[in-house]
């Protein structure tokens, strides 16, 4: 049995390559060595218990107040649930488990042996908690601006290049959101045209809500046609929610 320090003088080789890698270095590398300890590892190993749960629970929350403020900075305009379900995308298991493969993660963690044995080192789940914890000892080494400037370097090629095809990939369920929360009911979509061959067709699709047209859109698929018309139909909201409003479908909200 050791302690985290004797483990941290054996791995000082290691956690240098991981800070590399990561393209952090840390002032105190007890932290960086902790969150790169598996519960197994320590229980095998340590005589101190320690591994990188608790830092985990602190990279949690550091990383939704980070992604939130990267968000708020890069998209001012979007509506706080467009930002939620953007959020929620980054900081989702897959998410983290790809950003912790890109940077080698798996490669340093250190296991007990049945969780070695049964594939630790490529379980998604332990891949991603680990980046999180890697992100709460960033966190107490370097407060959060560098945690910030870590999850910036790290996160912001996971959002799509364009604002305007992010929303309107979710624009769907945005728009049925919207309505469900401000009149109590859901919208429907009408196929009105679909030109060309079979291997090119076009399909025109307009979004109906209370016997009016709210937005029209055209695509390669009915699919790719709804959601240009729900993105329309978000453009133009200002202007037939009065309308609805005058028709009798007073808001909910």
């Amino acid at each position: 049995m050791m302690s985290i320090k004797q483990l941290a003088r054996k791995n000082r080789e290691r956690l240098r390559e991981m800070e590399e890698l990561l393209g952090c270095r840390f002032s105190d590398p007890l932290l960086l060595q902790q969150a790169l300890v598996h519960s197994s590892f320590s229980f095998e190993q340590l005589d101190d218990g320690l591994n990188n749960e608790t830092l985990e629970f602190l990279g949690d929350a550091v990383l939704d107040l980070a992604v939130s403020d990267m968000l708020f900075r890069m998209y001012p305009s979007l509506r706080e649930g467009e930002m939620t379900k953007i959020r929620a995308e980054l900081v989702r298991e897959a998410s983290l488990a790809k950003v912790a493969g890109e940077v080698g993660v798996g490669d340093h963690l250190m296991f007990g042996r049945g969780e070695e044995s049964s594939g630790g080192r490529q379980k998604p789940s332990i891949l991603a908690a680990a980046l999180e914890a890697i992100i709460g000892a960033i966190y107490m080494d370097r407060g959060f601006a560098g945690a910030l400037h870590f999850i910036r370097e790290h996160f912001a090629e996971l959002l799509p290049p364009e604002k305007g095809k992010m929303v309107v990939e979710n624009a769907k369920s945005h728009l049925q959101e919207f309505l469900q929360e401000h009149f109590s009911q859901a919208p429907s979509y009408h196929l009105d045209a679909e030109e060309g061959p079979d291997h090119a067709k076009t399909f025109t699709v307009t979004v109906r809500f209370m016997e009016e047209i709210l937005g029209t859109g055209s695509g390669s698929s009915k699919k790719a046609a709804e959601q240009q018309a729900a993105a329309q139909a978000l453009a133009d909201r200002d202007a037939w929610q009065e309308k609805l409003a005058k028709q009798g479908g007073s808001p909910d909200k």
